[in-house]
């Protein structure tokens, strides 16, 4: 069966998905001798697949689905070359190769699902599969001005144009509030931004929720495995997106 070749560079622990495709693109990547292009599609057991000339080792792994909450002053990347804290820290005994799927910036903490599935990690991340993730952000300043224009939808300063946002108010501590904020995007600090451009400071981020999936009881840098249940949510969220695809194509 044919298989997208980034799919099978990350699923052989390689690399993660969107590190494959850089390599593509790079043309570091070659299926029997050829050099590739982003959505070439092969079949390992009549292809031979080599990157920078070295024939890709190892055979597909199980798929492992870890959730973690990601503390403050830590960045979600798999290395960090300025000697920061990664979230990978938090999973070291984990045998299998994963990675975190999106971003929480180093100030903010929640909710992160490391795996080694990038069918899953795309749907997660990618705004056409509309998943919810749900963050609940403590802030400063006028929360009833800010509501309608989250819920309306708005323009950052950096040009992006957001989705309408659900939006709750939780409690009231002295001056600050807690807003529930739903968005199906994933735009870089993208919370931060909309608070930032509707005047409110934000004090505290966490990302409580991606879909079914939630943070519960985890406490910051603690992970557990995902239950029976969560991994056939995330597979049918995979499986769904990739029908989808093939009646687009």
């Amino acid at each position: 069966m044919k298989e997208r070749v980034q799919k099978i560079i990350a699923e052989r622990g390689v690399c993660s998905r969107r590190a494959a495709e850089k390599l593509i693109a790079e043309g570091r990547v070659k299926v029997n001798g050829r050099r590739i292009i982003l959505g070439t599609s092969c079949d390992t057991k009549n292809d031979l697949i080599t990157i920078d000339g070295k024939r890709i080792a190892g055979k597909r792994q199980k798929d492992v689905y870890l959730l973690v909450y990601k503390p403050r002053g830590y960045v979600t990347t798999a290395a960090d070359d300025r000697g920061r804290k990664t979230v990978m820290e938090l999973v070291k005994d984990v045998a299998e190769r994963v990675y975190p799927v999106g971003r929480l910036d180093m100030a903010s903490e929640g909710l992160l699902l490391l795996t080694n599935d990038g069918e899953v990690a795309r749907v997660l991340t990618h705004p056409s599969c509309g998943v919810e993730k749900e963050y609940h952000v403590t802030v400063l300043g006028d929360v009833e001005k800010a509501v309608p224009l989250f819920e309306a939808g708005m323009t950052l300063d950096d040009g992006f144009r957001t989705a309408p946002a659900r939006v709750r108010i939780l409690k009231l501590i002295d001056e600050k509030t807690v807003l529930s904020l739903v968005i199906t995007q994933g735009h870089n600090r993208q919370i931060r931004k909309m608070c930032e451009a509707a005047g409110l400071t934000v004090r505290r981020l966490v990302r409580v929720a991606e879909g079914r999936i939630k943070l519960g009881d985890l406490k910051p840098g603690e992970c557990r495995p995902a239950t029976k249940k969560e991994i056939e949510y995330l597979q049918g969220l995979a499986e769904k997106a990739g029908q989808a695809g093939r009646e687009d194509a």
